[in-house]
């Protein structure tokens, strides 16, 4: 959630307006209430502070249980010793969550959100009759009035807070989502230990705040390392279904894309990359990422072992974090951008041996966690197999679609893709497609003079000059021993039959060489192909139709009439 920088301006004015002010007013209107016990304050602090110390962090909200603490500082000291606490407490909480430059706007924000909260709730206790250091355990009515400003004191925060999300930080979500459950139980939970802990502390001092204090401490943690856990359990568990979408995807750049989504949605990713090992020597980059958008060029120098982050982590075979620039600095290559601050970089293993390298980069310092570079290195673990899997299935696929001698797609492949394009006819996506199909001339002479890997070289050089000369206006196929056919999408007759000659001009006009004929020398022979042109839905209004009638333009427009010319299909 981002704040704009005038709205930040406004913060701080108000905070400059009114928590000064207030906090004077406070004092006059509400004075302490102690007189030299100073050990005493210190001792209530210092369990303030710590427990500011352990937020546990939901949804982004950190919760931490000091309500208990400051129910027994204000019955015991005060409106104002409260208040002061309250703002020491959110200077620890802060530093703990280790807040940038550009979110220290937070500090007067949550100032003015306590300072609001104690003054209010304080109030009305006094209003209500309220005093400080009362008698708890032979008064009633007491009870309920320090029961009261625990409830309020609750409500208004939960009121500010809400008013902060939808005003400030323009939340549209709901709030009484899972933070908030958790924080009213705890509350819940807490305060009448608080109570418990000022009725002890006004009975015996401070040994039973000690005796009290520890507990709830211990409780702090143990809510923290459980919602820590839970944490680290959800990131896995997101991690595993990351991992079933990349087995799931078919084609080596599904799974490069999906790998850096996936990382920018879990993690605070400014800047990342993915690094390839290249010949057993070099790492080459091949997915980069900038401000979780911007693709960065790839061309850059490819990186060696021990060189720079991702060739150390690369050599050793082992992740590393960094918290700040000043521990990675030296060893940077020019990959990462210099604004950047916390790097995590993690070997991507297969087999036991470094197959990449992914690295992440975050321009605030201290932006990742030990638990998170154990996510990024079990999802480079599904990585792994992902991108083997689909490098497997892309082999294939392709061998499958391809001719092995010429590389030129096959019939399986230009039948499908006919079907396809007819389909689009069919919907009105296409207004016109047309056909090429050629066949060599006596090409069995060929063979029988020179040979039939002499052929095989000429098949290979004509779907060269065939693929050069289409390009990307067209799909070029072989269609079986020496045929060839064109397919030209939103190509009209007219065009198709130019294409289609100027076809027939390359093979007629320039000889093609052979390396290994059966005289072996090198030769130079001239072939001429016979080439017959259809085009739907003029000719044709279904794929067989098409093919058959291109064919017969061939057989009886070009190869009876003489060989080496064009024909158009003709229903005459």
């Amino acid at each position: 959630m981002v704040v704009n920088a005038r709205m930040k301006k406004v913060i701080f004015l108000v905070w400059l307006l009114m928590v000064p002010a207030g906090m004077w007013f406070t004092y006059h209107t509400y004075p302490p209430n102690f007189s030299g016990q100073w050990l005493d304050l210190i001792a209530f602090l210092l369990l303030t502070l710590v427990v500011a110390s352990m937020p546990m962090v939901i949804n982004n909200t950190p919760i931490f249980l000091i309500q208990w603490v400051s129910l027994a500082t204000f019955l015991s000291f005060g409106l104002f010793v409260e208040m002061v606490f309250a703002q020491a407490a959110v200077i620890v909480l802060l530093l703990k969550l280790r807040i940038q430059k550009d979110q220290l706007f937070r500090l007067p924000l949550n100032f003015i959100m306590f300072f609001l909260v104690s003054l209010i709730s304080g109030a009305v206790y006094y209003l209500l009759g309220g005093k400080t250091g009362p008698e708890l355990i032979s008064n009633p009515h007491a009870i309920w009035l320090a029961a009261t400003y625990a409830v309020l004191n609750y409500f208004l925060n939960q009121v500010i807070v809400s008013f902060y999300l939808y005003f400030i930080y323009k939340s549209k979500g709901s709030y009484f989502g899972k933070d908030f459950i958790v924080e009213t139980i705890t509350t819940l939970i807490t305060l009448p230990l608080g109570i418990v802990l000022y009725m002890l502390y006004n009975q015996g001092g401070l040994l039973p705040l000690l005796l009290v204090g520890i507990p709830f401490v211990s409780l702090s943690i143990i809510f923290n390392l459980y919602y820590s856990s839970e944490k680290v359990n959800a990131y896995l568990q997101q991690a595993a279904e990351i991992g079933h979408q990349m087995a799931e995807r078919l084609e080596v750049n599904g799974v490069l894309d999906l790998l850096i989504e996936k990382l920018s949605e879990m993690l605070p990713v400014d800047y990342g990359f993915i690094f390839d090992v290249v010949n057993e020597d070099e790492l080459h980059l091949v997915r980069s990422i900038k401000g979780k958008c911007k693709e960065l060029p790839l061309n850059m120098p490819r990186i060696k072992k021990n060189e720079g982050i991702s060739g150390y982590v690369w050599s050793k075979g082992k992740a590393h974090l960094y918290s700040t620039s000043k521990q990675w600095k030296r060893y940077s290559t020019g990959y990462i951008p210099s604004d950047a601050e916390s790097v995590l970089a993690v070997p991507i293993v297969r087999n036991k041996k470094v197959i990449g390298v992914v690295m992440l980069a975050s321009k605030r310092k201290r932006a990742y966690e030990k638990y998170q570079l154990m996510i990024v290195d079990i999802l480079c673990s599904y990585f792994a197999v992902a991108m083997e899997n689909a490098k497997h299935y892309e082999i294939t696929k392709m061998q499958s679609e391809h001719c092995a001698l010429t590389k030129l797609y096959n019939y399986r492949y230009f039948e499908k893709l006919l079907t396809e394009e007819f389909n689009k006819l069919y919907q009105f996506e296409r207004r016109v497609l047309s056909l090429i199909i050629l066949d060599i001339d006596h090409f069995k002479a060929v063979n029988d003079t020179y040979g039939h890997q002499s052929g095989n070289e000429i098949l290979i050089e004509l779907a060269d000059r065939l693929s050069k000369i289409v390009g990307s206006r067209g799909t070029v196929a072989r269609y079986g021993g020496e045929e060839f056919v064109v397919l030209l999408p939103e190509g009209n007759k007219e065009e198709a039959y130019q294409m289609a000659e100027m076809i027939r001009q390359a093979i007629a006009n320039w000889p093609f060489t052979l390396q290994e004929s059966l005289e072996l020398k090198q030769h130079q022979v001239k072939i001429t192909a016979s080439i017959g042109v259809a085009t739907a839905p003029e000719d044709a209004e279904d794929p067989l139709a098409l093919v058959r009638h291109a064919d017969r333009a061939l057989y009886v427009g070009a190869k009876r009439a003489g060989r080496n010319r064009v024909a158009e299909y003709s229903s005459c």
